[in-house]
Order: structure tokens, then C-alpha cells, then sequence
């Protein structure tokens, strides 16, 4: 039996300094106190009702600006070509993008955000909110990112996945 299309249908969109996917961080861990905000479409903002006792947010987005995927990639924190799954490169199947943000406010249907490492426009699939308890994990290895520990903070992109 062949597996069904999928559609998404966003349910907002993420605001950003980051007009380009050249030169804005790579993870959130590298974007540091940078503000952004999400906007909720009107049908939808009932879905947040509860969310600002959370001071951390998953957010789930498209990578709008990708324009195809490669299962092998060359990430920015390696020069080795690796499995994309191996990564979390943007140039995927399925290019959804996953970002922990910290919530700072809720207006209305406005999220402000914080440590934002997402390109302004993005079309926001879903959002959950973050427990340590749920989401915090003690791991043993990282695979190759192991020799990268430490780098991401000042890493940007340069482009290679548009």
C-alpha cells in the first residue's frame, strides 16, 4: 500500500533579523540573545492559550529557502561529506527545521523569542512546549560532532544549503 501525501497547513509565521539564509547562526546556541517574534494565525490562537507559563518553546518549522535535498552533505561543522541524517543540515526529504527558543512573551497573537536561529518569514508548522523533564537527555556519544564541541557558538552560514 503506497504511504499518503502529506500537506502541511502553517499555522504561522517565524519574524527575524535573518533576512538571508547566508550569515545568520546554525542552531540556537549560536544566536544568543537574538529577538525574533511568531506570529499566530488568527485560527490558531486559541492553540497558545497556556503557553507563557513555559519559558522555553520547540518550534517546528519549513525551510522555505531550500530548494532540494541531497542525502549526502557536507555540514557546517565538518569538511567530511555525511548522511543528512547525521546532521542537521536543512537540505533534507523533508525539510522541517527544529529550533528550542526561549518564550519571553505572549501578546495576543505574538510570541517574542529569543535566541533565534531561523530565517525571517519561515512558515511555522508547530510548536510544543520545552520540559526538561521530557527533553533533556544525559547522552553518551554525538558521532562525529564530537570534535566540533564548542564550535557552534561561532559558526554562521554561508549559503551552501539555498
Amino acid at each position: 500500500m503506497p504511504l499518503p501525501f502529506i500537506i502541511f497547513k502553517p499555522i504561522g509565521l517565524i519574524k527575524s533579523p535573518f533576512k538571508d539564509i547566508e550569515g545568520m547562526p546554525i542552531q540556537p546556541a549560536g544566536a544568543y540573545g537574538v529577538r525574533g517574534e511568531v506570529e499566530i494565525f488568527p485560527e490558531y490562537v486559541e492553540g497558545i492559550k497556556d503557553l507563557d507559563g513555559f519559558s522555553h518553546i520547540i518550534l517546528l518549522y519549513h525551510f522555505h529557502l531550500v530548494e532540494d535535498s541531497s542525502l549526502t552533505i557536507v555540514p557546517f561543522l565538518d569538511s567530511t561529506p555525511r548522511g543528512v541524517f547525521a546532521t542537521r543540515a536543512p537540505r533534507r526529504p523533508n525539510p522541517v527545521g527544529l529550533s528550542i527558543v526561549r518564550l519571553v512573551a505572549v501578546r495576543k497573537n505574538i510570541l517574542d523569542i529569543e535566541n533565534v536561529d531561523i530565517v525571517d518569514g519561515s512558515p511555522l508548522l508547530d510548536i510544543k512546549p520545552y520540559v526538561p523533564e521530557f527533553d533533556h537527555h544525559q547522552v553518551e556519544r554525538i558521532g562525529w560532532l564530537q570534535k566540533a564541541a564548542g564550535k557552534v557558538r561561532h559558526v554562521i552560514s554561508d549559503g551552501r544549503f539555498k
